[in-house]
């Protein structure tokens, strides 16, 4: 009896172990499509131009809460009324966007926590507001600040100032 009873132990262990290893595993980014609209403004993505975010909810970790601009979702990831429990952040690397007056530049999705972000330039987004720009790339995040102006912060670094400007 109590082999049995240990074995059904270390059973629901093990599905408890595999449960979580699941359900901690990091969602990959999604292409833009003609179903994705931004959160906030309920528009079609494809249809604007700038640097596009992605955000994963591990209560909903197979569809991503799409974002027309990079600020809407530094605005929905600091909200109190916004879910907290975000599996994952993911914004355009604009390092690795050849035309930024075309609508789709999704391509080069990076993690949002790890971007380098130019703020404060003269750079006006897809809605036709200030934007952050997200570069994966150092490098190239400093010579967009040296053509175009404006400053490089981190994510955690993000004024709230500039998201709601």
């Amino acid at each position: 009896m109590k082999k049995i009873l240990l074995f059904i132990i270390a059973s629901i262990i093990s599905a408890c172990s595999q449960s979580q290893q699941t359900s901690n595993s990091v969602p990959q980014p999604q292409a833009i499509t003609e179903q994705a609209k931004g959160y906030y403004c309920t528009m079609n993505l494809t249809e604007h131009n700038g640097g596009k975010a992605q955000i994963f909810l591990h209560s909903q970790s197979d569809k991503p809460i799409w974002f027309s601009t990079v600020n809407q979702a530094f605005g929905f990831t600091r909200h109190p009324g916004e879910p907290k429990d975000v599996a994952a952040v993911y914004v355009t690397d604009m390092g690795q966007v050849q035309d930024w007056t075309k609508p789709n530049a999704d391509h080069a999705w990076i993690d949002a926590k790890t971007a380098h972000y130019v703020i404060d330039s003269q750079f006006i987004g897809g809605m036709g507001a200030v934007d952050a720009l997200p570069f994966a790339d150092l490098a190239k995040a400093q010579d967009f600040v040296q053509k175009n102006g404006g400053r490089i912060v981190k994510f955690d670094e993000m004024p709230d100032e500039f998201i709601y400007k």
